[in-house]
């Protein structure tokens, strides 16, 4: 498949777009200087969401969902209207606004568009609404999703999109490239793969490309890339390492359960994904699309990234040098919708909100939301023939069943992302789950800061295992609640 100039400014504008948005997925960016967005509380009928940018794009699946429910009010003849204010900045300035929005009450949100790690905070800090349990236990929310919704047994959210970490690799280095079986990737995809099944494939690759002399390798420089830059990337990827060797931190409570020799066994899977020469030297400093750009312009074989890179790599690659595999121990992201704790909220507004949360998680909304490059909270989205997205709620870019759109991704034949059935559902059933705690902004810095120093502190960098350990356990129950 060939792809002239058109098709790579594309890309590389979409790794832009991407690179901005990553606050509203399960990676986050960097801080920027955005101020908190003028808003005027609303009051009347005027119900407002607050959340991040939609990564389907401008006028993407969010903002139709929402236009969606708007309709159906006024069919019923309810003056009810809903609307959506964007937030700026990366997710912890994000969660810094609404946070100071919430507490003061200076901003009229109804209902806000949590990340998965802030609803504890949020909860125990009385700032959202707790819900009846059957907003999500229906038995079809996935089991892992349904978790985060949750805070000391009683629900405060309920899940809207979900994520979690993916495997990428480039079908044109592993098999035509080092000769790499089928089967090999194929085994990538058993509940039981491992990281050690990754890093023999990067032996391979990498063995092929010191050797190779063609214009095929030219640019390859490293197996794999990841977000190991020191912010929520890095959390996120010493979670990972650190539940490969099966290390958690917390109990479901928020308490801090690991101790000094779990943590080395932790730490000692992290080096060796990311210290050995495997590793791309930039990805020490990148982010999502720093990491996504370096692997769509052939720099690595293997990339770890969320689902909604998908749609831009297949842009880029193609089915013929694009896979997509589970990533062992990969952790969930994805945002949460919860109705703000305002007490000037009269029963009928927060019936209304209840009624738009329904509306916007239920069944017809999360295939909307799969279809479009999210990944689902529900079952049914992945599974069932007789849930579709409706013309009311798809978003226009979305392509026919029949068409076959380049610039989509690959479909089956009920439309859903090819990859969904047998990746992604099984990749968000096994997921990880970061430590749940309202104290989730302290733990996260104290995390990535002593992850960081690993390969930054040339004392650190040194350090056995069990020395960085005491020094990790130390940090982490500074933060962190013991029971």
């Amino acid at each position: 498949m060939r792809h002239g100039k058109t098709s790579w400014r594309w890309v590389s504008a979409a790794v832009l777009l991407l690179g901005a948005t990553t606050a509203c997925t399960g990676g986050e960016g960097h801080d920027n200087q955005a101020g908190p967005p003028s808003v005027r509380p609303l009051t009347g009928t005027q119900l407002v969401i607050a959340t991040g940018v939609d990564v389907t794009g401008k006028n993407g699946i969010r903002k139709h969902l929402v236009d969606a429910w708007n309709t159906l009010q006024e069919k019923q003849h309810s003056p009810y209207r809903a609307q959506a204010v964007i937030l700026p900045g990366s997710a912890d300035l994000q969660r810094s606004q609404l946070l100071a929005a919430l507490q003061s009450g200076s901003a009229g949100y109804d209902i806000v568009n949590l990340d998965v790690t802030w609803v504890a905070e949020f909860a125990a800090a009385g700032l959202v609404r707790e819900l009846p349990p059957e907003f999500v236990d229906d038995g079809d929310i996935i089991d892992k999703a349904a978790t985060t919704a949750r805070w000391k047994g009683k629900v405060y959210s309920v899940p809207y999109n979900s994520d979690v970490g993916l495997l990428y690799y480039r079908r044109d280095y592993l098999i035509d490239g080092a000769g790499i079986e089928e089967s090999k990737l194929t085994d990538l995809t058993r509940k039981d793969a491992t990281w050690n099944d990754v890093a023999s494939l990067m032996d391979g690759v990498d063995a092929w490309a010191r050797a190779d002399k063609s214009e095929k390798s030219k640019n390859y420089r490293s197996a794999w890339t990841s977000q190991l830059s020191p912010y929520e990337g890095l959390t996120v990827n010493g979670t990972e390492a650190f539940a490969s060797a099966g290390v958690h931190l917390t109990d479901d409570d928020g308490d801090y359960t690991a101790t000094p020799g779990n943590l080395a066994k932790g730490i000692a899977e992290f080096r060796r994904r990311t210290a050995s020469a495997h590793t791309l030297d930039s990805a020490f400093d990148a982010d999502e699309a720093g990491t996504l750009k370096d692997f769509a312009e052939g720099k690595t074989a293997f990339l770890r990234h969320w689902p909604y890179a998908y749609r831009t790599l297949h842009t880029a690659l193609g089915s013929g040098k694009l896979g997509v595999a589970p990533l062992p121990g990969a952790v969930l992201g994805g945002q949460n919708l919860a109705i703000a704790a305002n007490p000037g909220m009269t029963p009928q507004r927060i019936t209304k909100a209840k009624e738009l949360v329904k509306f916007l998680t239920d069944r017809t909304s999360e295939r909307c939301l799969l279809d479009a490059g999210f990944a689902a909270t529900r079952t049914s989205a992945y599974t069932d023939p007789a849930v579709s997205c409706d013309g009311d709620r798809a978003a226009p870019s979305a392509p026919a069943r029949s068409e076959g759109n380049a610039a989509d991704m690959p479909r089956d034949p009920s439309h859903r992302p090819l990859y969904a059935h047998d990746t992604l559902l099984p990749a968000l059933q096994s997921a990880t789950l970061r430590p749940r705690t309202p104290f989730y902004g302290a733990f996260t810095h104290a995390f990535t800061t002593a992850l960081n120093r690993l390969h930054t502190a040339a004392e650190a960098r040194s350090m056995p295992d069990e020395a960085a350990a005491a020094e990790l356990d130390k940090e982490l129950r500074t933060v962190l609640p013991s029971g």
